[in-house]
């Protein structure tokens, strides 16, 4: 499914961004040494519950998952990249962790990811990966005109990666929202201009490149959801919804 939106609906839209940033930034600014994952996940459930909105992870059971997910954020460490379910794990001096939340507001969901590291001295080689999520989400952001196509995306996202010297693995890549999390068109983090469907003023994205410092291969944890490096490398994701609008790409989770 693939949802427009009108422009009389882009105000919604910006709420639930705004408020998605709001929660991640919040809890990353209360993370140090010795926080605990479950900590992260009861602060983000408190954040949603008093705002009154919805998680989209609590009851999320796709095919690839091992049941509903049942918490409110994904808290991914070190070599844990994508849907990192939170456990009994105290945070440690230079553990890399990301963050990554989807949740609806006023009945649009939003969806973003923030790479960081836990502590002082970060590992230059991780703020390296870190950013060049980061200058790929730009990139990615940028291509997303009205009348580009998703294939634009993808190549101005893989490029970047690609020059940076990662491998990139295409089963998880970003995707569209709307009334629900996950929709059609899929986003793959490379691809070819000039394919795919074309961008029209309404749609929601979520473009979200990540990477692994020195493979393409995952492998799943045991709980069913999160998502390894396979050689136990460090790991990188950068995310934000973005709104497609006549004048150009509306960045919605800053």
């Amino acid at each position: 499914m693939i949802e427009i939106f009108s422009a009389a609906d882009l105000p919604r839209a910006k709420a639930s961004g705004r408020f998605v940033a709001t929660v991640l930034q919040g809890v990353q600014d209360r993370v140090k040494v010795g926080t605990n994952l479950l900590e992260i996940d009861q602060w983000a459930r408190e954040m949603i519950t008093d705002a009154g909105a919805r998680s989209s992870y609590v009851d999320y059971d796709p095919s690839f998952g091992d049941g509903p997910f049942g918490h409110y954020i994904c808290t991914s460490v070190n070599d844990a990249v994508l849907h990192g379910m939170p456990y009994d794990y105290a945070l440690k001096n230079g553990d890399l962790l990301t963050l990554d939340l989807a949740a609806s507001l006023q009945g649009i969901v939003t969806d973003a990811a923030v790479s960081f590291i836990v502590g002082v001295s970060p590992n230059p080689s991780d703020l390296r990966m870190i950013e060049s999520t980061q200058r790929a989400l730009e990139a990615g952001i940028e291509a997303a005109t009205p009348g580009a196509r998703i294939g634009d995306i993808s190549h101005a996202v893989g490029s970047v990666l690609t020059a940076a010297g990662f491998l990139i693995n295409t089963d998880f890549g970003g995707h569209g929202v709307g009334s629900t999390m996950h929709q059609d068109p899929h986003i793959s983090n490379t691809g070819r201009p000039g394919r795919g469907y074309k961008l029209r003023p309404g749609l929601l994205l979520a473009i979200e490149p990540w990477v692994m410092a020195d493979t393409a291969e995952l492998i799943t944890d045991p709980d069913g959801w999160t998502l390894r490096s396979a050689t136990g490398a460090r790991t990188a994701h950068s995310e934000h919804t973005i709104a497609i609008t006549d004048e150009g790409p509306v960045i919605l989770t800053i």
